[in-house]
């Protein structure tokens, strides 16, 4: 039984043993409203938490690791690296400056100012 099978059967279980007690009470009213007893209210909050959780760890945590690794990437462009912008051209670079970078056109050397953030591969292989 995986996962996805069992978390089914576990709601079930979880809300019989929350309606059996708030049935057992003496005068057989609940004093709590229906369906918000203590146990499936904690329930509810732990689902919560674990949505919350896998959120971050299959979105938020990749998305931060490949901006980072894109930074680096672009903090590491040197005089004579081939790049590729985002919007498809090709270039080698000319000059640096603090936000942007001067390429030069492989075919007729025209030369097109850009700014870094639109570096999206660097072709160039360095030794490290």
């Amino acid at each position: 039984m995986n996962f996805f099978q069992f978390l089914p059967s576990a709601l079930t279980m979880a809300d019989e043993v929350a309606s059996g007690a708030a049935g057992t009470a003496s005068d057989g009213a609940s004093s709590a409203p229906a369906g918000m007893t203590g146990g499936n209210l904690l329930l509810t909050v732990g689902y919560l938490v674990v949505i919350v959780g896998a959120l971050y760890f299959v979105m938020i945590r990749p998305q931060r690791k490949r901006t980072k690794k894109e930074a680096k990437m672009r903090e590491n462009i040197q005089v004579g690296d081939e790049i590729l912008t985002v919007g498809g051209i090709y270039g080698r670079v000319v000059s640096l400056k603090e936000d942007s970078i001067i390429i030069e056109s492989p075919a007729d050397r025209t030369k097109q100012r850009v700014a870094k953030w639109a570096i999206q591969t660097n072709m160039t292989i360095h030794d490290e």
